[in-house]
């Protein structure tokens, strides 16, 4: 099978970040939000190949691609952002057999493995969630196939929030869905690939709907925050083999090797990587990255970059690489 991965997005909601890092490759405990989707793709087995439609920092992601995840893979630019049929569009020369359609910026618990028992022409997995309005839901019928899909209704018509995660046996009816689609006025603004699923539900196709078990957002600040606390629930946690006396620490967390934390309490929901430096400071539901210096400060909830200086500073934050905020120094 093939895999599309779209991820020529800005990533506007997770600046500063993003302006440097693709909001893919930013870390959550210690791993790039993409590598957890990538390695569930990687244990399918079967992949010929994975087409990455890319755009925001685009030699970014061929780099990770080529260099980390280690699938082959073809990469093509959505060069005008027209929405997300528009993306999956590009992968069309690729795209010869049943494929994947993976939006890698949330994590989730799911089975990928069900697509190999599967006769229908689809599978699209979602997650009940409370506040359906935010999302796109999927209605379905008795025998559990989609019968609509309702971008961010107003009334509780279902909960069952569409998470980007996708497989189409029926490729060749998914691209004469698109074709209809992208002839068609925009919906918003751009073309969605939930009105190609609609069309071809409308034709007679079966899309059966799964719901997974988890599902984590990364797509902003707080969620960002929230799925590092997951997964570090989840078994990413871990602390460097030796650790200064004066350093306290509060399961979970994230701490790599080449760590120095002296005179601090680190903890809980903490993520460092390597190189930094925590000193007479307080740190709880933060992520630091990698170089990076924290001096007599107590921080929540906070994102610092690569290569940041922060002293004296309470409350939380929100540091691009390369940053420098000193209070009263």
């Amino acid at each position: 099978m093939k895999v599309i991965i779209p991820l020529a997005g800005k990533g506007t909601r997770l600046r500063p970040h993003t302006h440097v890092t693709p909001k893919p490759m930013l870390r959550i405990a210690g791993k790039p939000v993409m590598d957890y989707v990538m390695d569930d793709v990687k244990r399918l087995g079967d992949v010929e190949q994975v087409i990455y439609v890319t755009g925001h920092l685009k030699e970014k992601v061929e780099a990770h691609a080529r260099d980390d995840i280690g699938l082959p893979a073809v990469f093509v630019e959505q060069a005008v952002q027209d929405g997300t049929a528009g993306a999956v569009n590009l992968a069309r020369p690729y795209v010869d057999q049943p494929v994947f359609i993976i939006f890698v910026d949330t994590i989730f618990d799911a089975d990928l493995s069900v697509v190999k028992d599967s006769d229908a022409d689809g599978i699209i997995w979602v997650k009940e969630v409370e506040d359906y309005q935010r999302f796109g839901v999927v209605v379905t019928d008795a025998d559990g196939n989609m019968t609509r899909i309702v971008e961010k209704p107003s009334e509780p018509i279902s909960k069952r929030a569409n998470i980007g995660l996708y497989y189409i046996r029926n490729w060749q009816l998914l691209y004469e869905a698109i074709d209809h689609v992208l002839t068609r006025p925009k919906n918003k603004g751009e073309y969605y690939l939930t009105d190609a699923f609609q069309y071809m539900i409308d034709r007679g196709a079966k899309i059966r709907v799964i719901d997974v078990e988890g599902w984590y957002d990364a797509g902003q600040i707080e969620t960002l925050l929230d799925t590092n606390r997951a997964m570090l629930d989840k078994g990413r946690a871990r602390r460097p083999a030796s650790l200064d006396a004066s350093a306290t620490i509060v399961e979970p967390v994230y701490i790599e090797e080449g760590v120095t934390i002296r005179d601090s309490t680190v903890g809980p929901n903490v993520s460092i990587s390597a190189g930094s430096t925590i000193e007479g400071s307080t740190l709880r539901d933060t992520i630091v990255g990698a170089q990076s210096r924290v001096v007599d400060s107590r921080l929540t909830a906070s994102l610092i970059g690569d290569a940041v200086k922060v002293q004296g500073l309470t409350g939380s934050a929100t540091l691009g690489d390369h940053s420098e905020v000193r209070v009263g120094a």
